[in-house]
């Protein structure tokens, strides 16, 4: 009996897989033309990371390397270093704080985009773009560096390093309490 149910299988599964088969063949076909025809993303889609800036243009990331901690994928390096008023090679600042990002790598060959660096974050330095095309032919070329990351500066930011513009002390960037542009050495 049993090899009687086994011979039925053999000659039915085929049959079945077949019919499977014949019945999507006439469904209309629901590939996304993609490289022609790009779709837009939804709103909260996890992208390339981006680094923002205060408007002054100083950057938000200060070096704290909390991104890096929280990356399950060990996908970040960062790099803290002091800002250093006064003259010289080594001087100028950076961000805000006393600490800024020197170095500032996202490896995009480990990178999984879930967003918890975004989450670690104190500063909301860190943000993901809707930019979704990482792919490239070169693994040297998917590991993106602090410049490829940093927001583009917009007509009014000056390129950093350079003094505080826009509040007494960082703690005036934190809260908001920025000072109006035409106050140069006003307090609040």
């Amino acid at each position: 009996m049993a090899d009687s149910k086994s011979l039925k299988e053999q000659l039915w599964d085929p049959v079945a897989g077949f019919g499977v088969t014949f019945r999507t063949m006439f469904r209309k076909v629901v590939t996304e033309q993609y490289p022609f025809d790009k779709q837009p993303t939804a709103p909260r889609f996890h992208g390339r990371h981006q680094l923002n800036r205060w408007p002054d243009g100083l950057e938000k990331c200060i070096g704290c390397e909390l991104c890096a901690w929280a990356c399950p994928a060990d996908a970040i390096y960062v790099e803290g270093a002091s800002n250093v008023d006064g003259e010289g090679e080594e001087s100028g600042r950076f961000s805000p704080g006393e600490r800024y990002g020197r170095v500032y790598q996202i490896n995009y060959l480990r990178c999984i985009l879930c967003g918890l660096c975004i989450e670690a974050c104190p500063t909301r330095a860190l943000t993901m773009t809707n930019e979704y095309e990482l792919a490239d032919d070169n693994r040297a070329d998917l590991i993106y560096e602090k410049s490829d990351l940093l927001a583009p500066l917009l007509p009014g930011m000056e390129q950093p390093p350079h003094p505080m513009l826009l509040g007494e002390d960082e703690g005036d960037y934190y809260r908001g309490n920025l000072r109006p542009a035409g106050s140069e050495g006003e307090g609040k």
